[in-house]
């Protein structure tokens, strides 16, 4: 997805109004108890807004000591670490996903491929929404397979395609075809690729970033169990402005895009 150095003053000014979390299930309202089961949290037992109230940057990405070492990262960054001792896992109840908080910052792993980060999200938004936060932005980062691209460049991801290389998530809901918007913000993207302008380890492109649904055959890579590669498939690809091949972006821009984020 996108992956840059940003600090928070950089993007304080995101959004100039409130603009709260939104929901679009209207049987969360009668619910008295509210359990966030892969996270081992519930609105019985955890004061949501006490505890999260403050966050307005969500970093997600696949592995927990990833986002450890990320929230450690982001806690110098802040002149906010603590020298000596290490950030608690808030989902230690269970061995899901990992979360780590500092100030107005959550770091949040998903795991692996659409099913997983799906999952995350769906109780991370709602986290958001009873810990009544606003004006929220979320980025995604981690690692991709690049297509025309030096190794080691970052791809800020302008649009979200499927392996038909459209911008839209299909899903399958109650035995009928779902499809979804894959936009991101696009004025985020722009202020990511400024800030990547003070930044020469490494090459930053914007670009289109294909999600599919496994990392072997699905990516067309030589070294699965099953192959199906194709180079001309490829190069389809970078000719529609993709520069990178995931297995999350599709289901993260349609379910932050729907709920306002």
């Amino acid at each position: 997805m996108a992956a840059a150095k940003v600090e928070e003053k950089e993007l304080e000014n995101h959004h100039n109004s409130d603009c709260l979390i939104q929901l679009s299930n209207p049987n969360l309202a009668t619910m008295k108890e509210d359990v966030l089961y892969h996270f081992s949290l519930s609105t019985s037992t955890h004061d949501f807004p006490a505890m999260f109230g403050e966050v307005k940057f969500v970093c997600v990405g696949g592995s927990p000591s990833r986002m450890n070492t990320f929230i450690r990262y982001v806690a110098t960054q802040l002149g906010l670490d603590r020298p000596g001792e290490e950030f608690p896992n808030i989902c230690a109840g269970t061995d899901r996903y990992a979360m780590y908080k500092v100030g107005p910052v959550l770091s949040v792993s998903h795991g692996m491929g659409i099913p997983s980060i799906s999952i995350m999200l769906h109780e991370l938004i709602k986290l958001l929404y009873h810990a009544r936060c606003s004006n929220v932005t979320i980025i995604r980062i981690g690692t991709s397979g690049g297509i025309g691209l030096e190794p080691g460049s970052v791809v800020i991801t302008r649009q979200a395609v499927d392996a038909c290389f459209k911008p839209e998530f299909e899903q399958l809901v109650l035995g009928k075809r779902v499809v979804r918007s894959t936009d991101l913000d696009e004025q985020l993207v722009q202020e990511l690729m400024k800030c990547s302008a003070d930044l020469s380890e490494f090459t930053t492109v914007v670009g289109n970033t294909m999600c599919t649904l496994d990392f072997y055959e699905g990516q067309g890579r030589l070294d699965g169990a099953l192959s199906s590669y194709k180079q001309a498939y490829l190069r389809a690809a970078h000719a529609a402005g993709i520069r990178n091949i995931e297995m999350e972006s599709s289901v993260f821009a349609a379910m932050c895009s729907m709920c306002g984020l």
